[in-house]
């Protein structure tokens, strides 16, 4: 029997959308599968603000009455204003090793962004950047991460037949912690806090950040506005979010930097243990026993920390503030028993950003794409 393609249309067709991740990698030792309630959120109309500026669609592919693949299509009409593009995204990409079910899962996402008017389709995205984006291409033996894509290695050879090609690339990276703070971003650290009359903040509790916690992601949006197809989060989006990760960080592993003059964040370094091996033995399911090893991980002393998300306003980058991040976090780190952090995906083009692990014992590990096609 040949693939039938079926559009997602209630709960119970999107639970099973979400799990056939799951169950595609559930054998496999480097896969970290995401939280199912977390990912039926960021689907759901009714949850998910990205969906006041964009829609989506979702298919399941079927064979035998069994599903052999998913993919998500998606339009984000702020990104396409902000960037002047008339662009859809696929991302939530899976499917078996098979030409035939590939075929039909993206001609199903590429006649719906026709029929909306799109020129060209990207992706894997997902709504925003703080969804998982980007097909690994290089590091298919490497242990995901909690914020990133894994994928056999077919996947990629699948896109190229079809005629996708490279959009973006982003690098992963392994950045060993050393024994001491390099005297240069002492000195530079120093330098900063003087010149510019800024304040390494901490906190003690969780109530003592809620208050900075909107103005950490106002200043990413001002960070993160350059970078590809990123588009400014809205004040729904961003109490979406602040919702959903301020209760899970953990406070020694966040830094903010603050103007003291008016107490504005001007960059901001959040980092956590890694949950990779946790989200594992979770299978998706906090509960009934899932929240164990997620909790036991962010407690404990961990050997691999997570760079989840760090940015600087536009105005102070290249001027050193990063060092203040450094300065403050390294010591942590050493405190920990910290072995290395791994990066979250850096744009192969942003070398600003990658110039600063020049100071660090470092290892490439990962690489992956964003292609491109068009309609």
């Amino acid at each position: 029997m040949g693939v039938i393609i079926k559009e997602v249309t209630n709960k119970k067709e999107l639970k099973k959308f979400v799990k056939f991740n799951i169950e595609l990698y559930k054998d496999n030792p480097y896969h970290v599968p995401n939280l199912i309630d977390e990912e039926m959120m960021t689907l759901d109309k009714d949850k998910n603000p990205a969906f006041e500026i964009g829609e989506a669609i979702c298919f399941l592919a079927y064979r035998d009455k069994k599903i052999v693949g998913r993919i998500s299509a998606m339009i984000n009409y702020r990104s396409n204003e902000v960037w002047n593009q008339q662009s859809a995204r696929f991302g939530f990409v899976d499917f078996i090793d098979d030409e035939e079910v590939v075929d039909a899962l993206f001609e199903a996402v590429e006649k719906w962004a026709k029929e909306k008017g799109m020129k060209d389709i990207r992706g894997p995205l997902g709504f925003t950047d703080m969804d998982n984006e980007g097909m690994l291409i290089h590091g298919f033996d490497q242990l995901g991460t909690m914020a990133t894509i894994y994928n056999y290695p077919y996947y990629p050879k699948h896109l190229e037949r079809m005629g996708y090609e490279k959009d973006q690339d982003w690098k992963e990276f392994k950045i060993y912690i050393p024994d001491e703070i390099p005297v240069k971003h002492q000195r530079i650290g120093e330098i900063v806090k003087e010149k510019y009359g800024l304040k390494t903040m901490k906190f003690k509790s969780h109530k003592e950040i809620w208050p900075y916690a909107n103005k950490i992601f106002y200043a990413l949006n001002a960070a993160y506005t350059p970078l590809y197809g990123f588009a400014p989060l809205t004040d729904k989006q961003i109490a979406y979010y602040v919702k959903m990760y301020i209760p899970m960080i953990r406070l020694d592993m966040v830094t903010v930097i603050v103007r003291e003059a008016d107490d504005e964040v001007i960059g901001f370094g959040i980092s956590l243990p890694s949950l990779s091996k946790a989200m594992q033995k979770a299978k998706g399911r906090m509960f009934p026993f899932g929240f164990i090893p997620l909790l036991r991980a962010l407690k404990l002393k961990p050997k691999v920390v997570d760079l989840y998300l760090m940015g600087v306003l536009p105005e102070y980058q290249g001027k050193g503030v990063n060092a203040l991040l450094f300065n403050d976090l390294i010591p942590v780190y050493i405190k920990q028993g910290v072995e290395y952090a791994e990066t979250n995906p850096e744009l192969e083009t942003n070398n600003a950003v990658q110039a600063q692990w020049d100071y660090f014992k470092k290892e490439h590990h990962k690489t992956r794409r964003a292609f491109k096609k068009q309609l």
